[in-house]
């Protein structure tokens, strides 16, 4: 895994977008985002939920990317069961994934919990306190009742 500076500017958000990096001297504001490139990004959000729910992460996909926004998303889904399904089966591969999320919000100027029913499990209960406690914008897909 690559570490990176990240401008305090915009969190990183113009090294994701492969802008140079325009150090001077100026360690607040070292991207060329954050120098006036006047480049309009647009905004990236990880969805976040169980995977049961993929019809909910496929429907909040294609919502978001017409609404402009870049997504990040689950990438492994099975339809096997629990016993066959590579996640559960090997916990380092489920570990792993766990990380590979979390680096995901890290990407993410916004988190968007598919708390389909109410339903908030553990993981996606550590992904939501992460996320806050990395000041992301938290919305979710349904409201509390």
């Amino acid at each position: 895994m690559t570490t990176r500076p990240r401008c305090k500017g915009c969190g990183g958000l113009g090294f994701r977008w492969g802008m140079e990096a325009a150090y001077d001297g100026d360690t607040k504001y070292p991207c060329t985002y954050c120098k006036g490139t006047g480049v309009d990004l647009p905004t990236v959000v990880c969805l976040c939920g169980s995977t049961r729910f993929i019809d909910a992460f496929n429907e909040a996909r294609k919502t978001e990317t017409l609404a402009g926004k870049i997504v990040l998303s689950i990438e492994i889904v099975t339809t096997q069961s629990r016993e066959h399904d590579p996640q559960f089966v090997n916990p380092e591969v489920k570990a792993m994934l766990d990380e590979l999320h979390l680096r995901k919000i890290d990407l993410a100027d916004e988190v968007l919990i598919l708390n389909v029913g109410g339903y908030i499990g553990e993981s996606t209960s550590r992904e939501l306190a992460y996320a806050k406690e990395h000041g992301k914008v938290i919305r979710y897909l349904e409201t509390a009742k």
